[in-house]
């Protein structure tokens, strides 16, 4: 059993600069493929990023290029979520997701562990 806990959400202003880390319990988080989704209210949970057991990082949403950088820390057991530039269309509850996959997948039908989540909230 995995476990996952987001932490680093908050009330910013619009062009400020959060970074959100993922903890993850167990051994062996260095094979897990990780992911962040964000789902605002009223709207299915959308894929941000994700990251796989070697690094590689995939940025999918169009409008966060540029701005969001995901990362890890595999000593550490985290994933972390740096977004610059904050709009208030970023506001959405984020959450972390873990699967043993080889790849990043977007789907979040893919992933067996999720996080609690973290709001973030951008006010214009």
């Amino acid at each position: 059993q995995v476990q996952l806990v987001e932490s680093g959400g908050g009330l910013v202003q619009a062009g400020d600069s959060l970074r959100l880390s993922c903890a993850a319990s167990g051994r062996t988080f260095s094979s897990y493929t990780m992911a962040w989704f964000r789902q605002a209210p009223g709207k299915e949970r959308e894929f941000v990023a994700g990251i796989s057991r070697r690094g590689g990082g995939l940025i999918n949403v169009d409008s966060v290029k540029g701005r969001f950088t995901v990362s890890r820390d595999n000593a550490k057991n985290t994933v972390s979520l740096q977004m610059n530039s904050l709009k208030p269309e970023d506001t959405a509850v984020y959450h972390c997701a873990a699967n043993y996959e080889l790849r990043v997948f977007m789907t979040p039908s893919r992933y067996v562990y999720w996080g609690q989540g973290t709001q973030v909230t951008v006010s214009s």
